[in-house]
């Protein structure tokens, strides 16, 4: 994953390489903090779906990338979602909704 530093942050760059799942999660506002986000991903609760390989999260350091589908839940809700953006900060509730898109057989 290449280093972005806040100049290019600043400037709008996308990482198109991807980013660490707590993050993402972090920035689609499926948690309030970052470290919540990162202690389920540490749970190994968290199934990401790449073309035909599927698999658990076992750490927060796993990346996700845009076409990745990302399934888990929060308490008793359960959530699948297909990421379509990764971010570059944790926007507006209506900026996050953008990030992704449910799948409806969840």
């Amino acid at each position: 994953m290449s280093h972005l530093g806040p100049a290019s942050l600043a400037a709008g760059v996308v990482p198109d390489d991807g980013v660490r799942i707590d993050v993402w999660l972090w920035r689609a506002r499926f948690f309030k903090t970052r470290g919540a986000a990162a202690a389920k991903a540490g749970e190994g609760r968290i199934r990401i779906t790449r073309g035909r390989t599927s698999g658990r999260i076992g750490k927060a350091a796993r990346t996700v990338r845009v076409g990745d589908e990302v399934a888990f839940a929060i308490g008793p809700r359960a959530f699948a979602v297909r990421i379509l953006a990764l971010g570059v900060r944790r926007g507006p509730p209506a900026e996050a909704r953008g990030l992704y898109e449910p799948i409806a057989d969840a």
